[in-house]
């Protein structure tokens, strides 16, 4: 499709960036506003530029701040409509532990974050020793030294077919979508009403514009004088080819969450492939989404390797291969959930999931799709403003541990 430049196509709904929130706002726009819905991709469907394909990625009830438990039920919610819908599985609860040294502070301390965020919300949980840990799950490595909190009710989502299914059941539904066609800018129509859509495929009326561009969001919202503070690093992933399958599958493991002194580890189930996943949050460069390199930093490399090595020996393996993507997060690592009205756009709406959203791609969509329609959503989303501290202060400190900042840990 090429928009004809002297007289733009309309659509009531425009999606800009089609990864993980993006195709779930095109989905759950779709199942409402039908033919009248496009999405926008500047990349090929699909593609490894950004952060939102892979085999799996962690879906959770155990979050270490409460803006994040009110919405957790719902991530499943939302993710089982899409199952019924289409018939494909996505989500498979494997069960999931976050861990930490009882002999650091600052472990304990996020380990307590979660467990005062889950009460908040009487979600359940389990509060483990190492020992307790290593007896269900002989596959840890751990003992008196760690302390820990099981969820049984976690587990992983396939990020890849999510994005796909949500893209294939938009389409059914009337919506289109366009590949390769880059944004160029945005502006408003001559009524005041309406934006336009610039792209090198032509140009796009509309009500409502939403945003959900990942690492190029501001190369979009620039275009209407807008900037949202943010981080863009290159993250990697490793998987390890581990001799012993049976007990790494999603029936006998959980995903995990290690709070180490310097990283946050993390790691999954086999799924997608026959490795196991292993990863260091927040361990890249600092980049730019134009000139970012694929290459994996082999001493992140070898950290995620000695870790496994460490806690988890029985899945050392040959290393299978270690894949790249990108994190784009404002300095306080929370979600940007709002529209430009106070800008003087209020057909815009835009959202950043700071690195960690792809466990709320589904409930995202479906959001943002009820502020484009509605012009407001039944979810709690007011933590998740532009207007905050953190994105006005410039000399806000960033913060990208996921990690509250007032709870006191209970040593």
């Amino acid at each position: 499709m090429t928009a004809s430049p002297s007289k733009p196509q309309y659509f009531e709904y425009i999606v800009v960036g089609c990864g993980g929130i993006g195709s779930g706002t095109v989905y759950w726009l779709s199942k409402r506003a039908g033919t009248n819905v496009l999405g926008l991709e500047q990349f090929k469907l699909g593609h490894d530029n950004g952060g939102s394909q892979d085999h799996s990625r962690i879906i959770r009830l155990l979050y270490h701040d409460e803006c994040y438990t009110k919405l957790v039920r719902e991530t499943f919610t939302t993710f089982e409509e899409v199952e019924k819908e289409s018939g494909i599985q996505l989500v498979y609860r494997c069960g999931g532990v976050d861990l930490g040294h009882i002999s650091v502070p600052e472990c304990v301390q996020s380990i307590e974050d979660y467990a005062a965020a889950m009460d908040k919300q009487d979600l359940p949980y389990e509060r483990l020793t190492g020992d307790q840990i290593r007896e269900r799950f002989p596959q840890f490595n751990t003992g008196p030294d760690i302390i820990g909190l099981y969820q049984k009710d976690s587990g992983l989502v396939d990020a890849a077919m999510a994005n796909a299914t949500h893209i294939q059941l938009a389409r059914k539904h009337g919506a289109t979508i366009v590949e390769n066609c880059k944004v160029l800018k945005l502006d408003k129509d001559t009524d005041g009403v309406h934006a336009l859509v610039y792209t090198n495929q032509g140009i796009f009326r509309c009500r409502r514009v939403i945003i959900t561009a990942g690492a190029w969001i501001n190369h979009v919202l620039g275009s209407v004088g807008v900037h949202i503070p943010l981080t863009v690093t290159q993250e990697q992933v490793t998987y390890v080819a581990t001799p012993n399958m049976k007990d790494f599958t999603k029936e006998n493991f959980p995903y995990w969450v290690f709070h180490d002194a310097r990283y946050d580890f993390y790691g999954l189930p086999i799924h997608g492939n026959t490795g196991t996943k292993v990863a260091a949050d927040v361990s890249g460069p600092s980049v730019m989404p134009e000139t970012r390199n694929f290459k994996p930093d082999p001493v992140v490399e070898n950290l995620c390797l000695e870790f496994l090595e460490k806690y988890f020996p029985k899945a050392v393996g040959p290393l299978l291969y270690t894949k790249t993507c990108l994190y784009a997060m404002p300095p306080d690592r929370h979600f940007v959930v709002d529209t430009l009205e106070k800008k003087g756009f209020p057909q815009v709406i835009f959202c950043n999931g700071a690195g960690h959203a792809f466990k709320f791609s589904c409930l995202l969509g479906k959001i943002l799709s009820q502020m484009a329609i509605d012009g407001k959503t039944e979810y709690p989303i007011e933590s998740f403003t532009m207007d905050r501290k953190s994105l006005t202060d410039p000399n806000f400190k960033p913060k990208f541990r996921l990690k509250a900042e007032t709870t006191k840990a209970k040593l």
